[in-house]
């Protein structure tokens, strides 16, 4: 998908500085001269080509009372999509990848509550059949705030 100049500033904004409002397209769409119809039809086809991966609120999950961890899964290479379609079936899972390792499997998760989340990996250690998994609760949080700059 080739950008045009709209789109980037659309992007930038978006990004860096997306209105908390009732209605933020129109917000976007008054500070860039267009309507909100093509703010949203921007957006939209900007999430189909995949240029925009994600559009919401990031926020410290701690501070509602929730807890997460990193895991690591070793999984046989025939089983990963087996594997994966299971992992990724739980809404607390945010990220899971594969990685060149004996442990090639990892993902993030989120619960309620500890007892919660050990009772979803225990869901997933019988439900796959992967006995190994190991947990790695943050220790220390870093957020990194990334504004890709388009011009």
């Amino acid at each position: 998908m080739n950008l045009d100049d709209v789109d980037k500033k659309l992007l930038k904004l978006i990004q860096a500085d997306l209105p908390l409002a009732p209605e933020p397209f129109r917000e976007i769409a008054e500070s860039l001269g267009i309507e909100e119809a093509e703010v949203i039809g921007r957006v939209f086809n900007m999430l189909e080509a995949g240029v925009i991966r994600r559009l919401g609120a990031i926020f410290d999950s701690r501070k509602i009372g929730y807890t997460g961890t990193l895991c690591a899964l070793k999984v046989a290479v025939d089983r990963i999509d087996e594997v994966s379609a299971i992992v990724n079936s739980f809404p607390g899972v945010t990220h899971n990848y594969l990685r060149e390792h004996t442990f090639n499997m990892w993902f993030t998760i989120l619960a309620e509550s500890k007892t919660k989340l050990d009772e979803i990996l225990d869901t997933i250690r019988q439900s796959t059949g992967v006995e190994e998994i190991i947990s790695l609760p943050a220790e220390k949080v870093f957020k990194i705030r990334v504004s890709f700059e388009l011009d």
